[in-house]
C-alpha cells in the first residue's frame, strides 16, 4: 500500500522508535527442507514466530500476529505449541498453551496471543513490522539481483519479469541457488517449458 520511498522513510522511523526490532530470514533451502518433511509454509512461519517470541528478553502482556492462515486461531495455536512460553490464545475459549517447567524453574508470565488475518491493517505495531519485513525483503531481492547480474523483478509469482527470469535461467546453477525447488511457480514454469517444447 506504500511506495518503496515511503517504506524506506518509515523503516528508519520505526527503527528509531521501536524498543526492539528482530528479523528472522527464512532461506529457500529451509523452506524446501520443511516442505520435504511434510511441514506446511504456515507451520514453518508459526515455528519461526515462536522462536522470535522465545528470544524476547521481555514478557509483553500481548503479542499480535499477522496470521497467514485464514483461520487465525489455528495459526495462534500452532505458534503456542511451538513456543516455550506460557501463551493464552485469544479466540480459543481463552485456551492456554503452557510448557512444562523444569524443576526449580520459575514459571513464565502468561502472555495473550492475538492472531488475526490481515492484522497489519488493524494494528499499527503490526503495520510497522510489515514495513520492516517488506523493506528487508526488497533489499534481499536487490542483493540477489546484483549477485546474479540479472533483473529478477520483485520475486513474486505475479511479476512477469520474475517468471521470465526463471524461464530463461532454468539450467543456470548460480540462479538455482536462490530459487525454492519446491515452489509451485517453478513447477508451473517447468511444465510450461515442457508443454512449449512438445508443441
Amino acid at each position: 500500500m506504500l511506495t518503496p520511498k515511503k517504506r524506506s522513510f518509515l523503516y528508519d522511523e520505526i527503527n528509531s522508535l521501536a524498543e526492539d526490532v528482530r528479523i528472522y530470514k527464512i532461506t529457500n533451502d529451509e523452506i524446501d527442507k520443511a516442505i520435504a518433511t511434510g511441514m506446511s509454509l504456515n507451520s514453518l512461519e508459526a515455528l519461526n514466530f515462536a522462536r522470535l517470541i522465545d528470544s524476547l528478553n521481555s514478557e509483553p502482556d500481548r503479542i499480535i500476529l499477522d496470521s497467514p492462515d485464514v483461520i487465525p486461531e489455528r495459526f495462534g495455536l500452532r505458534v503456542g505449541l511451538f513456543s516455550k512460553r506460557n501463551l493464552k490464545i485469544k479466540g480459543l475459549n481463552a485456551q492456554s498453551v503452557q510448557p512444562k517447567a523444569s524443576t526449580g524453574e520459575k514459571p513464565n508470565k502468561q502472555m495473550t496471543v492475538i492472531a488475526e488475518h490481515k492484522a497489519d491493517l488493524r494494528y499499527p505495531v503490526v503495520s510497522a513490522a510489515s514495513i520492516i519485513a517488506k523493506v528487508e525483503r526488497d533489499a534481499e531481492i536487490e542483493r540477489i539481483s546484483s549477485r546474479l547480474g540479472l533483473d529478477i523483478g520483485t520475486g513474486y509469482p505475479s511479476d512477469k519479469t520474475t517468471t521470465d527470469a526463471i524461464l530463461t535461467n532454468l539450467k543456470n546453477e548460480k540462479f538455482a541457488k536462490f530459487i525454492r525447488q519446491r515452489w509451485k511457480t517453478l513447477q508451473l514454469i517447468r511444465q510450461l517449458k515442457i508443454d512449449t517444447f512438445i508443441k
